[in-house]
Formats: C-alpha cells, structure tokens, sequence
C-alpha cells in the first residue's frame, strides 16, 4: 500500500487537496505536524510521496516548502493540484458571535481573512496555529473561541458554523505539489510545468540576466521566479523557477544545459502535468522544437556552402 504523508492534522486543505489524487483514494495517509516532517518521510523512506503547499494567489509562496525543496536530499515534483480555498469561521456549539474573544487559524488562513474578522470580531484575539484544522482541533480542546478553517475541519470536529465564506478575496487558489524521491519524470502531456533551482554566482555582474536569458532566447514562459535567502549570510540568494514545458522538450533541455554552464549549482525539481492544461501563455504563437530541428539543419547546411 502507497502511503502519503501530508501536512496535518487531519482535516487541513492539504488533506482534502491528496483526496482528490486518484492514487491517495486506496493508500495510507499519513499527517505530519509540518511541511518539514512532511519531506523528511519521504527522505527517510517513511512516506512513499507527500504533498504540502506551495503557493497561494493572495498570500504568495509558502517558505518551509521552498527552503525544503532548496537544501538537503533532493526530492523531485510529480504532480500538481490547484484547490480553490473556501475559509469558515467555527466555533463549539452554542457559541454565537458576540462570545467570541479569540480566533486562531493557519497565517494565511488569518491573512486572507483579516478584513471580515476586522468587520465582524473586531475585539477578537487573532491566534497563529500550525494549520487550519489544528486551530479547529483547539477549539475542541477550549484553547481559543472559533477557528477559520476549512468546512471539511469543522464537520469532522463537529463544531458550530458561525459564518460561510470569510475570505477577503473570495478567488483565493492554493497550489499544492506531490513529492517523491528522485524518479524519472512523468512522461510528456503537452501541457507541463518543469520546476527547478538556480543557485547563481554571487560575484558574477549580471548573473540573474545571463539565468533569464537561457530562457528568453528559446522562447520559454518563465511562469514563476522567487528568491529565497541561500540562509548562509546577508545577500546571498537561490531562485526558484517555473517555465512552460517538459525536460523531454528539446528547447526546455538546453536551457537546463545552459543553467548548468552559466550557474553556480542548478537543483532540478521535476516536470510534471500542469494542473490547468487550458493554460495558454501570454498567446503568442511559440516556435516548436521541430522550427527549432529546422533552424540547426539550416544552418548546418549553410555551414556546408548550401543555402
């Protein structure tokens, strides 16, 4: 039996994101404490894959999943899942509004939530949990009054629904990845993402540029660049990139080649399905490897005194 670790407790958007993975349907789940423990299963074998979060569209990157993709063991992408993220507020039965002095949920839960708990609980004690079902679990345990949570928490702690749809921003979206040890990717679709790290030269003028260019020349959509701090001294930085495509593609191949010549280290995270196949790009037309294949046989034979 597969078994998939995930960030817990039970009843986070992180377990309700694997349930929707096919293969979790029949395999073990395994809830860690955080995003680290979450990778280190995997590390140690005690998880076959783990799926933590990456990004969210209104809070932005989540630093443990990126730092623990940066250093140590490498691990590799193999899938994606988007899960638009639905925010209740939650309290013990009989509660009302009004009784409600503290309210604990995930940083992002609380970020993307912030205006309507100004509005509605505004003398209300805001409270970092580890995840959105660890603050529902709180409320069982009478830690603090209501937690904003996901509606899978609530029902499974059997908490009072005070309010629906809390978020400020009610398109939020999260991005979660599954993980593995490193394995050959998954096989082309046509519609990829590759994943990786860039660690440049410090020393070097104009490193990022010479990074981007890799890219830029073979017509590549970067659709994601983030730095995160290398946590050695001040200044110095690894980049984490998203771009259209499959290391399979040819183009894709020698721009991962060119990181290799330009970069200090470069860490390939995996290619793998994007999970929004009707992604379209900024609509251009892009050229394909065949133009490609075409332009080197040209100028092979131009090389040959032919036209």
């Amino acid at each position: 039996m597969l078994r998939y670790a995930y960030l817990g407790p039970a009843g986070t958007f992180t377990e309700q994101a694997l349930r929707s993975i096919p293969e979790a349907a029949d395999a073990e789940l395994l809830p860690m404490v955080t995003v680290p423990e979450a990778l280190s299963a995997v590390r140690t074998g005690t998880a076959d894959a783990a799926l933590v979060p990456l990004e969210n569209s209104v809070e932005g990157a989540v630093p443990p999943t990126l730092d623990g993709l940066a250093s140590g063991e490498r691990l590799m992408i193999n899938r994606e899942v988007l899960l638009p993220v639905t925010f209740n507020l939650y309290a013990a039965p009989g509660a009302d509004l009004g009784s409600i002095k503290t309210v604990a949920s995930h940083p992002h839960g609380l970020a993307q939530c912030r205006g309507w708990l100004r509005t509605n609980v505004p003398d209300a004690e805001l409270i970092t949990s580890p995840s959105t079902a660890d603050a529902a679990e709180g409320v069982v345990r009478g830690d603090w009054d209501a937690a904003v949570c996901a509606p899978v928490a609530g029902q499974r702690y059997d908490l009072a629904e005070l309010a629906v749809n809390v978020a400020d921003n009610a398109a939020a979206v999260t991005r979660f990845i599954l993980v593995t040890r490193p394995a050959p990717p998954p096989a082309r679709t046509g519609a990829d993402v590759t994943s990786l790290v860039a660690f440049i030269h410090h020393d070097r003028t104009g490193a990022l540029l010479e990074v981007l260019t890799e890219f830029a020349v073979r017509d590549i959509n970067l659709t994601r660049i983030e730095s995160r701090p290398m946590k050695e001294r001040i200044g110095r930085y690894c980049f984490f990139l998203d771009c259209d495509g499959h290391i399979e593609d040819d183009r894709v191949g020698e721009a991962l080649m060119g990181l290799r010549r330009v970069c200090e280290d470069v860490r390939f995270l995996g290619s793998y399905p994007r999970a929004n196949a009707d992604h379209e790009g900024d609509g251009r037309a892009k050229p394909s490897d065949d133009d490609f294949a075409d332009a080197a046989a040209w100028l092979e034979r131009v090389r040959a005194g032919g036209a």
